[in-house]
């Protein structure tokens, strides 16, 4: 049972080896720039077989998204903050409970806490999941006094910088029972003509009531593919409102799952979607003006999903894996 007194109702020193730009705006789905300043900088975490991910606003405003698996005890995540120089958190979004997401949540946490300037507030789906992991997150919270906050469809973060907008858009407000993954935080990122879309593990049956509910809204320049690129998520329902130019996929090189599911990086060749993948180009970063957009990789490899398609160890379909529970 979720402890119900923590809930509040409601570019770096790597050196990259990669660079591409795109430009967000070509016309295709009818958003147009604002007059916006500076850059907004989405950091895709090399966090192995799970999700991390870094949004720095212009004003050095920050929100992590999800914090890598619990056998990591946070390391990786820590160690990136400190690379950039960064110690403090403003907004800490668990997409969902699964011990890959918010695995290193309490060991950021206590590091921010205690070494850095802190946690601003924390966010989630309110869906608690019976492990260890989700408690020890929880300890946190509850340890350091960190705001805890449950968020549902048509939530904003209270973001300082106005010209940043963080949609939530699942949960929807009315909750689907208690099925972690459906629950999951989706959030929709505007900054001026560019928008990113993050999903979590949502799967086929969540992105169709999606669909449904926000249809155009969807529509992002930049997408991080859901279930780390598993065949479950990523329906062609989702893509066709989605229309991505980019897709980032996060998930190990050898992941046991298989992930990306071939059927994915099929459906992105289909579609011409630039495709970056943690497991193959390492550290991800994608940088806005809110009109053009530059990514940079850790990594050199390439982006054309044909060709990760052929990659070493060859991707497999869903069919020849074991369920994916991650």
């Amino acid at each position: 049972m979720r402890r119900a007194a923590l809930i509040v109702a409601v570019a770096g020193l790597l050196v990259f080896a990669g660079c591409s730009g795109f430009d967000g705006l070509d016309g295709t789905d009818g958003r147009a720039p604002n007059d916006v300043s500076g850059d907004l900088e989405i950091h895709h975490i090399d966090v192995g077989q799970a999700d991390s991910t870094l949004l720095v606003t212009p004003s050095n405003e920050t929100i992590l998204i999800d914090t890598g698996d619990y056998r990591d005890d946070g390391a990786a995540v820590i160690d990136y903050l400190r690379a950039h120089d960064i110690d403090r958190i403003d907004h800490l979004v668990a997409t969902h409970g699964h011990a890959d997401h918010i695995g290193g949540h309490p060991e950021v946490i206590d590091y921010l806490e205690t070494d850095g300037d802190g946690v601003g507030a924390a966010y989630d789906s309110g869906v608690p999941h019976t492990t260890a992991t989700y408690d020890a997150y929880l300890d946190a919270i509850e340890e350091h006094d960190v705001p805890l906050f449950e968020v549902a469809a048509g939530d904003t973060l209270p973001l300082a910088d106005g010209d940043l907008e963080a949609t939530v858009l699942n949960p929807p407000e009315d909750g689907t029972g208690d099925d972690v993954d459906a629950n999951g935080v989706v959030l929709a990122i505007t900054f001026g003509g560019v928008s990113y879309l993050t999903t979590g593990d949502i799967e086929a049956g969540t992105e169709r009531r999606l669909v449904e509910e926000h249809g155009d809204d969807l529509a992002a320049d930049a997408y991080q593919a859901g279930h780390h690129g598993s065949s479950t998520s990523s329906s062609e329902p989702f893509l066709e409102r989605v229309d991505p130019d980019v897709a980032i996929v996060s998930s190990a090189r050898d992941s046991r799952y298989g992930h990306p599911h071939d059927e994915v990086l099929q459906a992105f060749a289909d579609r011409g979607i630039e495709t970056y993948w943690t497991g193959v180009h390492g550290d991800i970063v994608v940088t806005t003006d809110g009109t053009d957009t530059v990514i940079e990789t850790e990594r050199s490899g390439p982006t054309d999903p044909d060709a990760l398609l052929e990659r070493d160890g060859d991707g497999q379909s869903a069919r020849e894996r074991p369920p994916t529970v991650g």
